[in-house]
């Protein structure tokens, strides 16, 4: 049987990446630094994937196994050696972190063995990309042309809201009915892996900006506007006519964008549009405002959901008012138990200028147009 090593047995992992591994025929190792996860995965001969909204089916799982990666890190070098697909779903942030394993799995790994199929499945543009160069740097130098050339690495888009689970959930997840994984074939040069739950494309930029500009710029507009009218659920917020008139203009302003930059047909992604929300509606999720709107300093950096959009129509000479103003919302995210909301409040309260706690959050140069709209946010949060 087939192997795919997944890192990252989170929700997703085991709700959305993790199954359609599965569904392909691999035998899918869990690698994760949660111990009592791991233990549970372990332990455990199958669990179940809930799916929630029009034509739910339940998903059982099984034929998995489970390794600690800070406890065994030899063990999923070993693993990663010998397997014939690694994915993750960890968060951008975290990929620095596992790259010196996968790193050391492609040094081990048979040099006659068909290349390594590398895909990381996040929320970002390229992480794939960014995974690898983690991969070089953490290769021994005289090494690394040898370990690179036993891996292919494929950029993917991911979509599957997975909302936070009930506390007696265990090990099942309860998810959308709707999905979407992507993954660029043009690294493959017609190797790529048989996973009937993915499609794949040739080059996947559109694909990649389609999705964050939408499902993940609309996702967190819902967020932190909900978040300030008081709203609890997602599907409760998008309910308030402020705050789906919001988002109607934060996306009608990253579609103008989209289906100039991509020469996507007007009409396909309006009802591309229309179905996005019609995910945030669904009563059948429940997600919650401050689940989706966490990280807030990530959700506006540079290369994410509000920045590189807003960025790029500044450019163009537009001021996408919308954008800013939900970057304006949610500069006003304060919730107690999310690190990164915390730390933006302490830098909101810090004696920097307007100017330099724009420039920190966002990661804008000097003088790109898209700054001064977004400092003057930041000094009425401050005000």
């Amino acid at each position: 049987m087939s192997v795919a090593v997944h890192f990252g047995a989170g929700n997703i992992g085991r709700g959305f990446v993790g199954l359609l591994l599965h569904e392909a025929g691999y035998e899918v190792v869990f690698a994760d630094v949660a111990a009592p996860l791991i233990e549970a995965l372990a332990a455990a001969d199958s669990y179940t994937v809930h799916e929630v909204g029009a034509g739910a089916q339940d998903h059982v799982v099984t034929g998995f196994r489970a390794v600690n990666s800070a406890q065994d890190e030899a063990g999923v070098v070993a693993e990663v050696a010998a397997a014939d697909v690694v994915t993750c779903a960890v968060g951008p942030t975290v990929l620095r972190f596992i790259a010196p394993v996968i790193a050391r799995g492609l040094v081990e790994r048979d040099p006659e063995a068909a290349p390594l199929a590398v895909m990381a499945c996040e929320n970002a543009i390229n992480a794939t990309d960014r995974l690898r160069e983690f991969i070089v740097d953490a290769l021994p130098e005289g090494e690394r042309d040898a370990a690179l050339a036993k891996a292919v690495f494929a950029n993917t888009a991911v979509d599957r809201i997975v909302p936070a689970q009930p506390a007696d959930a265990g090990l099942d997840v309860t998810v959308e009915t709707y999905f979407e994984w992507a993954i660029d074939r043009t690294p493959f040069a017609g190797t790529e892996p048989t996973i009937p739950g993915a499609h794949y494309v040739d080059g996947l930029a559109a694909s990649i900006e389609r999705k964050l500009f939408t499902v993940n710029t609309g996702h967190a507009t819902v967020a932190y506007h909900g978040y300030l009218a008081g709203a609890d659920k997602i599907s409760d917020a998008i309910a308030i006519p402020a705050v789906r008139s919001a988002l109607e203009s934060v996306l009608g302003e990253t579609s103008d964008l989209l289906v100039r930059r991509h020469e996507l047909d007007p009409e396909v992604h309006r009802a591309y549009v229309t179905a996005i929300i019609a995910r945030f509606e669904n009563p059948h999720l429940p997600d919650t405002v401050t689940r989706v709107g966490r990280q807030p300093l990530r959700k506006l950096s540079r290369d994410e959901r509000f920045v590189s959009p807003g960025a790029a129509l500044a450019g163009e000479g537009v001021e996408p008012t919308a954008l800013l103003d939900a970057m304006g919302a949610a500069l006003r995210f304060d919730v107690a138990d999310d690190e990164q909301s915390v730390e933006l409040q302490a830098l909101l309260r810090s004696d920097a200028s307007d100017t330099d706690v724009a420039q920190q959050i966002t990661g804008l140069e000097a003088g790109h147009p898209f700054l001064a709209p977004f400092t003057d946010r930041v000094a009425a949060v401050r005000a």
